[in-house]
Formats: C-alpha cells, structure tokens, sequence
C-alpha cells in the first residue's frame, strides 16, 4: 500500500492520540482555571475504536504510537489500551505525554504492558511556582514520578519544559543540572498559542536563545548531541562530560514543519494533520471500515499546510489558514 504522504512528500508514520481531554491539573497555558467545557464520556473514542484505527493506519507505514490528553492516566485502566496497541503488527514504539503525578502506581504496569517511554511535563522544580503554574500541583509527587519511570525501565525519560518569560525562564540552569548527573533528556519548547493568540501570550513567549545564553552565563561548554530514541523535533545538546542531554524545541521561532510526520486524533475522534490550524476529520464514524479510515486520512494529509505560521501570530500578521479555537488539552500535547 502507498505510505502516508501530504502534498510535500512527508512520510506520516507517527500519530499522537489523545485519549481524554480530562486532566487532574489545570496548566494555565493548557486550560482556563474554570469553565472548561469537557466531552461527555459517550463522545470519546473507545480503546477499540483507538485500536482499529491503528490497526487500518499499520499497514500503510505507521509504526509509532503516543498516547496524551489531557492527563491519559486519568483514563480508567490505561495500560489495557497499551497492550492492545502493542500486538498490532507494524507497531514498534508506543510512548506517553504525562504529567507524572499517576506514575508510581502506573508505571511498571504500563511498561509491562508494552509502553516504551515516557515524556513527563514539568515547569518548574520549586513548589510555590509549580503550583501557581499547574494551579494546585505537587512537584513531589512528579518527581516521585519520574523515579517510577526510571525504576520500570521506561527510557529515555524526556521531562517537557514550557518555557514562560518572567515565570521560569530563572530556572533553565536549574532544569539543565539535571542532566549532568542523571541520563534525563530536558526539552524546553516554546509556548505556543494554541487555542488563544492573546497579547497575554506575546508578552509570556520566549525564544530559546535563552537557553543558550543561561549555558554561558553558567561557565558550561556544550556540544551537539545524539537525538535521543523516539520521534521528535528538538534541537539537542549536552554540557560536555553530562551523562544527560537538553533539547530546544521552537515551534515558534523556527518552525519544525518541514520535517513534520506526525498526525493526531483527539479524544472525540478528530483527525488533525496540523496541530494549530482548524482544519479536522471526523474518523469514528468510520471506524469499523479500515479502507475508509484510510482514505479520511490520506483526506485530511492532502489539505495539510506546509507550515503553521505561528511566527505571524507572534508579529499580528496575517495567516493563511485559521488557527484552532481548541486548547491544547483538547487536541492532545
């Protein structure tokens, strides 16, 4: 069969599903503090209907898996679904966005299952701040978090740091300390504005030249470094002597779309070939057909852009397409 190829002539062989638009936390560039509107549980995707989709999507290349949300182990028996992902044939990475609080209890069950990795967001390493950031978080608890992942075999361990400016840009050489003693692979990203391009949003982003810039002002040296194993745009280096890596993720400042090859299914079934414009394919109408999940998809890559223009949201340019009114949780990170 033809691979999953867009107008540009990028291989798709790599989708994020998001399985819950639920999240125990409440990240403010995530969701509101109150008034999110959350899918009723009769319009989320079954873990069959999940699986069948990947089960029409494997034969034409895809071969890499993650699960998000929202938070996706606030879903009922989520390694349930792991497996089932894990015994189609063609699959052979099956990784996790997470917010770590759920992992001691979940993560050996789910490496057990079949999950290979883990990412776990994690914005500041000081108390009073993650809890402002996450609204009511423990930062403890993530790191108990992450020492469940390690203890489990899940590896590598990437942690997911949303840089903000004047909210935990002070912390870069904090988060990068991690690196020189532990095999941790810290990715800073640049805050998008996905579902909301408020001037609040303009006056939080940061370009990650500040990232560069805190090695320096640290007396650190830096060199390139290996991509770690999985799919994934970041920029990636290491202090020298580090056991650890960082990555500079840009999704803003230098758009990764030249090389994309993801696609992403929201919890409610939508296909989304592009993260931030609106565009969307309802697939679970279709699910029981894999022909007809195939051709929805090869559907929605032939209408995917070249590129998201969020620099032009940055600068109040116009965009040629509109952007997404859902917020991040509700499309999957």
């Amino acid at each position: 069969m033809e691979p999953l190829t867009d107008p540009f002539g990028r291989l798709h062989d790599y989708i994020r599903i998001s399985v819950t638009d639920r999240c125990n936390l409440r990240c403010i560039y995530c969701m509101p503090a109150e008034g999110m509107q959350f899918q009723p549980q009769d319009e989320i995707l079954s873990y069959e209907e999940i699986t069948a989709v990947v089960e029409a999507l494997a034969p034409l290349g895809l071969s890499k898996v993650r699960l998000t949300g929202g938070e996706p182990l606030v879903r009922k028996d989520l390694e349930q679904l792991v497996a089932m992902i894990a015994a189609i044939p063609g699959i052979d990475d099956i990784s996790l966005t997470t917010n770590g609080l759920m992992l001691p209890a979940k993560a050996l069950l789910l490496k057990q299952a079949g999950l290979s990795r883990v990412n776990i967001s994690l914005d500041s390493l000081k108390q009073d701040r993650f809890s402002m950031i996450t609204r009511g978080g423990d930062v403890a608890k993530v790191l108990k978090g992450i020492e469940a992942a390690e203890a489990a075999g899940l590896s590598p361990i990437k942690l997911n740091v949303v840089l903000m400016k004047g909210i935990n840009d002070d912390e870069i050489k904090d988060f990068i300390s991690l690196t020189l003693n532990s095999p941790l692979n810290v990715r800073f990203i640049e805050y998008m504005p996905i579902g909301s391009a408020s001037d609040s949003w303009r006056q939080t982003y940061l370009p990650l030249e500040t990232v560069v810039e805190a090695c320096t002002a640290a007396g650190w040296e830096t060199e390139e470094a290996d991509m770690p194993s999985g799919n994934g745009p970041s920029q990636n280096r290491r202090v020298v002597g580090a056991r650890g890596t960082f990555g500079l993720i840009h999704p803003v400042s230098e758009h990764f779309c030249d090389n994309c090859n993801r696609l992403r299914l929201t919890a409610d079934g939508h296909i989304k070939a592009c993260l931030y414009w609106a565009d969307e394919y309802n697939v679970r109408p279709l699910v029981q057909d894999p022909a007809a999940v195939q051709a929805l998809f090869r559907k929605a890559l032939g209408n995917k852009p070249h590129n998201h223009e969020m620099a032009l949201a940055l600068e109040k340019k116009a965009q040629s397409h509109t952007p997404t009114a859902r917020r991040m949780s509700q499309i999957g990170g």
